[in-house]
């Protein structure tokens, strides 16, 4: 029996009925406790995520590829004559006589159709480090045309390759004249070669370690006179299966270990297989160029060896008055 008088029961009533409505009890102190607390924020994706790329078969930010591409050059500078034997089974050399010879640098003064006197060609040799582009295109011009006056920058953003070149060239006629120079640049922005004002623009087993292909070739278009010329030669893909599958089989198992064996650099023969493996088709490079504003001569392309190689070329139109 309850010991409550009715009063006491009817104030202790209208209290359950008031707390009932009012909710569960909190103090001051806890109230200010949790307006204190940050609201939690739901993960967000970042507004501007790193441009990735390709290194090899690995991904990797643009910004990295740069700076591991050039370790990869340093690395094997002092033997890139033995890394491109390796690459191409000993033909390279070949290769690279057939692609000066297909683009016949050079105009020889006595049967020259101008009036004005012969001021020889502006070639730009990109990603050309080591000199054996332009040493071929100085011998050509000079042998052939009788030209005394053509002239190479070689450009590359290494300077490993640069001084490799610079070495080479002593041992040429090139070393002191004006005929030759060689500066350090990234063929993606060259801002320090005039728009309009190149005659022939080369890039030899060079454009595949770019980290935007696009861009450099924008950039080649820009820099070419109307009417000049873009020409790459680069490692491509075979067009014969049986081949192919032996060619790669050379490639993915021999080439890394004989790197190892001769150069101590397993690492960077593997990155180079790998870069060739990872490069556009023929078809793909050609419709890159085009769409860089070049026109097309032909199909695009000349295959090398069953297209262990190929030359591609691109002629900046002439703006018609």
């Amino acid at each position: 029996m309850s010991t409550f008088s009715p009063a006491v029961r009817r104030q202790l009533l209208q209290g359950a009925r008031l707390a009932a409505r009012q909710g569960p009890y909190r103090c001051f102190s806890s109230s200010v406790r949790h307006a204190e607390q940050p609201a939690t924020k739901a993960p967000q994706p970042e507004d501007n995520p790193p441009r990735t790329t390709h290194f090899g078969f690995e991904t990797v930010s643009e910004s990295l590829k740069e700076s591991r591409v050039g370790a990869v050059f340093s690395s094997v500078a002092s033997s890139y004559d033995t890394m491109n034997d390796l690459m191409s089974l000993g033909i390279h050399r070949l290769w690279k006589d057939h692609f000066v010879r297909s683009l016949n640098p050079g105009t020889n003064p006595l049967t020259s159709s101008t009036s004005a006197p012969a001021q020889g060609w502006n070639i730009l040799d990109i990603a050309g480090g080591t000199g054996d582009i332009a040493f071929r295109m100085l011998d050509h011009a000079s042998n052939i045309h009788n030209d005394y006056m053509t002239r190479v920058t070689v450009a590359d953003i290494n300077s490993d390759m640069l001084a490799e070149g610079r070495k080479r060239s002593l041992g040429t006629s090139y070393a002191k004249g004006d005929r030759l120079k060689f500066v350090e640049a990234n063929a993606e922005k060259l801002d320090m070669i005039p728009s309009n004002s190149v005659d022939l623009y080369t890039v030899a087993f060079g454009i595949r370690n770019f980290t935007n292909k696009d861009t450099a070739l924008r950039e080649a278009f820009r820099v070419l006179k109307p009417g000049g010329v873009f020409a790459c030669l680069e490692f491509s893909k075979v067009n014969n299966g049986l081949f192919n599958e032996v060619y790669k089989r050379w490639s993915f198992g021999a080439i890394p270990l004989i790197g190892q064996l001769v150069a101590g650099d397993r690492a960077s023969y593997q990155y180079l297989v790998e870069s060739i493996e990872k490069f556009p088709s023929q078809e793909e490079f050609r419709d890159m160029i085009k769409d860089a504003g070049f026109v097309v001569p032909g199909k695009g392309w000349e295959d090398l060896t069953g297209g262990i190689a190929a030359i591609h070329k691109g002629v900046k139109p002439v703006e018609r008055a």
